[in-house]
């Protein structure tokens, strides 16, 4: 650890029994949840005891670890102090935090295997559209994703190099199911088929539009299953089935309540203004009223994690290789905040989690999709195409797919 402990059994068999622990609140649960019991039996061995038979169940065991030495409890607050004085193990250790909201980390020397650049600090450029300005006049030499409407500007310096790199994450709008209309699955994918997604994508960018809950490079992705087409004929069919009349207005309205909704947005998600304008602006069109809201982040996680309190949403999900969506459509799942429910969709995935065969683990999560599509618990959008920018100085960059500075410890200074 970079405080200088070893790193041990302790610490593993901590980490994973304080993510199972109810009452530390942890997103991360449901990484851990296959794991019946782990045992430390001295200090470098583990024995893992699984809740069922697991398939390469290495795969699986990328979690974060925490130091066992700096809690007394596994039930971990979010008031810890460990939240701003973390202690890893990787290539940086953290070094303050500054007056201009950056934080500075420095090289951990101790490190495996040496660290090329011997202080990074990272910050928050709160104008998206200034960060260019800022790497053109080399006032930083790293930009994590390029906005679409720089790429053109920053392809032209001699100064910069773009890195194109591919994400495991996908837009999507959710319904909160608990609440009407939205328990009505004819007005949902009557929502879905109102929705210009292509529109969508053009201002903020390019991507591939997904009809399902994969990347469309995932090998559970079912490309048989078409994403919902911008259809108003077929929505405006489906609203009748569910009760609703267009009125002299052009609005939606059933037994006089107005077809509106309030659309919720983290405020940190990067370019949903331009989203939820333009979505506001097509649905208004097609006669339904959309308000909207962006919180931040104590406000997203109160209001939509733990209080479920929320019409619809706009947001990403992000996956590591595994792309395991149990969570998020598992009836049982800790992160299907919108009440989504299917026994087939269940049954599927216990049985995707329990396959030792890859080819039945595809098959049934290709089923999955093609019922979740359907269900439409959520519109689908996009994943996009992201582009990092960064100085000429820095040499013998390799970014990760998932996890941007994955190998930030061998890039090097010029």
């Amino acid at each position: 650890w970079h405080d200088g402990t070893p790193i041990q059994a302790d610490d593993v068999v901590f980490s994973i029994d304080a993510m199972q622990n109810e009452a530390t609140l942890s997103t991360e649960a449901g990484r851990v949840e296959w794991i019946k019991e782990a045992v430390a039996l001295d200090e470098r061995n583990i024995r893992l005891e699984f809740s069922a038979p697991t398939f390469h169940p290495q795969d699986k065991l990328f979690f974060k670890l925490l130091p066992k030495s700096q809690f007394t409890s596994t039930t971990v607050s979010r008031t810890h102090p460990f939240r701003t004085q973390p202690i890893g193990t990787g290539p940086y250790r953290l070094d303050s935090y500054n007056d201009d909201n950056s934080v500075t980390f420095r090289a951990n020397q101790d490190y495996r295997n040496g660290v090329g650049i011997s202080e990074l600090v990272l910050r928050e450029v709160a104008d998206k559209s200034y960060q260019a300005k800022l790497i053109q006049y080399e006032s930083l030499e790293a930009l994590v994703r390029v906005m679409p409407q720089d790429l053109a500007e920053l392809s032209k310096s001699r100064k910069i190099e773009l890195y194109p790199y591919q994400t495991n994450s996908w837009w999507f709008m959710g319904f909160n199911q608990q609440k009407a209309p939205f328990d009505d699955p004819r007005v949902r994918q009557a929502l879905s088929q109102l929705v210009d997604v292509e529109n969508l994508l053009a201002p903020i960018g390019t991507g591939e539009i997904l009809s399902g809950p994969y990347v469309k490079s995932s090998p559970f992705y079912n490309h048989d299953v078409a994403p919902w087409s911008n259809d108003a004929y077929s929505a405006s069919s489906l609203l009748e089935e569910a009760g609703f009349e267009r009125g002299e207005d052009g609005m939606w309205a059933r037994e006089g309540e107005p077809l509106s909704f309030t659309l919720t947005f983290h405020q940190n998600l990067e370019t949903s203004q331009k989203v939820v304008i333009n979505l506001q602006s097509q649905l208004r069109r097609e006669g339904v009223e959309v308000l909207t809201e962006a919180l931040d982040e104590a406000e997203w996680k109160a209001r939509i994690w733990r209080q479920r309190d929320f019409d619809t949403i706009l947001s990403q999900w992000s996956f590591d290789r595994n792309e395991d969506v149990y969570a998020q459509f598992h009836s049982r799942g800790e992160r299907n905040f919108s009440g989504y429910a299917n026994e087939r969709v269940d049954e599927l995935l216990d049985q995707a989690r329990a396959a030792s065969d890859p080819y039945d683990k595809k098959a049934a999560l290709r089923q999955v999709h093609a019922l979740v599509r359907e269900d439409a618990p959520m519109i689908f959008l996009w994943t996009l195409d992201s582009y990092a920018a960064l100085s000429t100085q820095i040499r013998n960059v390799l970014i990760h797919p998932f996890y941007f500075f994955t190998y930030v410890g061998e890039w090097q200074m010029q």
